[in-house]
């Protein structure tokens, strides 16, 4: 694991405050870390902590989705109307020709309000954010945002990333279950697979265990600008599409029970792993997204299955082999020096070419 630590340590040089990187091989874990959870007291980051894992929050939401399906409370050609009438029109968007489906592959083409609204960008990427973070929001309040605009395609002919979708699928598993989201979260994901570090906040701006500041630059993108302390913030903006904290330990127990075929008949998980490109929409490169999901092909050449999240100052990968034996959860508590590319590092020195092996 030399090769992952020297990683880990290059990341801090390059100017980020701190990353953790959890490695799990079949029964068999290795945790490293480098640089500070808390820059002003120089305290080191631990196993253990919790964080914002931002959109990887779209993986549990697609797999309690699934597990609806399952249970024959939901089908994936369901459409948008018929589970939240009224809620998705004007426009041109029209939700009697957007599935479950469409929402879970992100080929709705309904706008990300969270990029694409001038509002929103002047709240949540300059210093705006330092006020605006603690903003409370519904999920259809979002949604209105979206619905300001024209969609960006007719539904399944293109993929565009955006948080609406995962907004809406997380009101529709309410109204198919009776229950509110966290709930079913917790009975379908969270107790079935231990998870006991993972749980969706309600109105708590703090999180509620041992977890890393969260720092950011802020106007987002000035490597010039200062760097702000954001650990607290309001999750409502988040929720089924960003809103969950969890932890290395419990993201690579449930990553491996995704790629495994653990949590569903395999003809489901035939669908949740059933890509679409991302060829041209400006997301994250050689990628190809699933169902809250993407598999990646890194620099090196290799080839792998799992997924990403962000906000502001928290950043959260986790990768792996196609069967899940392998994986690689990392945390970086900044994010000024391009995460993805330091996530790269660590990935590479786990999963080398085969013929460097």
């Amino acid at each position: 694991m030399n090769k992952i630590q020297d990683a880990l340590e290059q990341v801090v040089v390059e100017g980020l405050p701190g990353i953790v990187a959890e490695v799990r091989d079949g029964d068999r874990s290795w945790f490293g870390t480098a640089g500070v959870a808390d820059i002003e007291t120089g305290r080191a980051r631990t196993q253990g902590e919790q964080f914002s894992i931002g959109s990887l929050t779209k993986a549990f939401t697609a797999t309690v989705a699934f597990k609806l399906v399952d249970e024959h409370r939901l089908r994936l050609d369901d459409t948008v109307e018929q589970w939240l009438p009224g809620l998705v029109q004007g426009n041109g968007n029209d939700g009697s020709a957007i599935t479950v489906r469409h929402l879970m592959q992100q080929t709705s083409g309904l706008v990300n309000y969270a990029f694409d609204d001038p509002d929103m960008m002047d709240r949540y990427v300059t210093t705006g954010y330092l006020t605006h973070r603690f903003d409370k929001w519904t999920p259809e309040q979002l949604i209105q945002l979206a619905m300001k605009y024209p969609p960006y395609f007719a539904p399944g002919t293109a993929f565009r990333y955006s948080n609406a979708n995962y907004m809406l699928l997380g009101l529709i598993i309410e109204r198919a279950s009776g229950c509110n989201f966290a709930e079913e979260l917790s009975r379908l994901i969270l107790h079935p697979l231990g998870l006991t570090g993972t749980y969706l906040p309600g109105t708590e701006t703090t999180i509620s265990g041992p977890h890393p500041r969260l720092y950011t630059k802020l106007p987002a993108g000035d490597p010039d600008a200062k760097v702000y302390d954001v650990t607290e913030w309001d999750p409502s903006l988040g929720w089924a599409a960003g809103g969950l904290v969890s932890t290395t330990a419990d993201l690579g127990r449930f990553f491996n029970a995704l790629l495994s075929g653990e949590l569903f008949s395999p003809a489901l998980q035939a669908e949740m792993w059933a890509t679409v490109s991302t060829e041209g929409a400006g997301w994250i490169p050689n990628t190809r997204y699933g169902m809250g999901t993407f598999e990646q092909t890194l620099p090196n050449g290799v080839t792998v299955f799992g997924g990403g999240g962000a906000l502001n100052g928290s950043w959260t990968y986790v990768m792996g082999t196609r069967d899940g034996k392998r994986l690689v959860v990392c945390n970086v508590n900044g994010d000024w020096v391009n995460p993805i590319a330091a996530f790269f590092k660590v990935l590479e020195a786990e999963f080398p070419p085969a013929e460097t092996q």
